[in-house]
């Protein structure tokens, strides 16, 4: 049932798809590696049963409704390489944030970049948002880099109350289609 809520995405490079079981030892790497997390405020995830127990939870937030959460694979291997979602959005469902992690072995080389406009592009066109949010801790240069690279804006006077340390940016759908 999940996998009807959640559309494969493609890329020139990339399948965007449903996470699996089986990508537990990924998704034990990416939520628990010292690089990962470095600058991310979030628990992390100590066993292969805690890294499964997360793919559930992930799932099933899919069937409710509540995210939309794609792995991220090179089209012909299907081993995670990373994730990035949609999620925490407004009542109206106008408004998503976007977030999303790689193994370090792949940063640096356009991937993120191409799976994070595949996600614009989907929200802005499939599910007709209005704005696009993203927060990034202030000193995660590579994140925001990204951000900016895709028209997004920095948000000044927004905070984060839940981290102090984020910055909060921002894309509407007018600024992605005439980016």
């Amino acid at each position: 049932m999940t996998s009807r809520l959640l559309p494969q995405l493609k890329t020139k490079r990339l399948l965007l798809r449903l996470l699996e079981e089986k990508d537990s030892e990924i998704i034990l790497f990416l939520r628990s590696d010292e690089t990962v997390n470095a600058l991310v405020k979030r628990p992390k995830t100590n066993t292969l049963e805690e890294a499964i127990k997360f793919i559930n939870k992930i799932n099933k937030g899919i069937e409710e409704h509540d995210w939309l959460f794609w792995g991220i694979t090179i089209k012909g291997n299907p081993q995670l390489i990373g994730t990035i979602c949609l999620w925490n959005f407004s009542e109206d469902r106008k408004i998503a944030e976007v977030g999303y992690d790689l193994h370090p072995e792949y940063q640096g080389q356009g991937i993120m970049n191409e799976a994070l406009l595949c996600i614009l592009d989907y929200g802005f066109t499939k599910l007709q948002l209005d704005t696009t949010e993203a927060f990034t801790h202030q000193n995660n240069e590579a994140s925001k880099k990204l951000l900016i690279r895709n028209s997004f804006h920095h948000i000044e006077h927004r905070k984060d109350p839940d981290n102090p340390d984020n910055s909060i940016f921002s894309i509407t759908r007018d600024q992605y289609i005439n980016y």
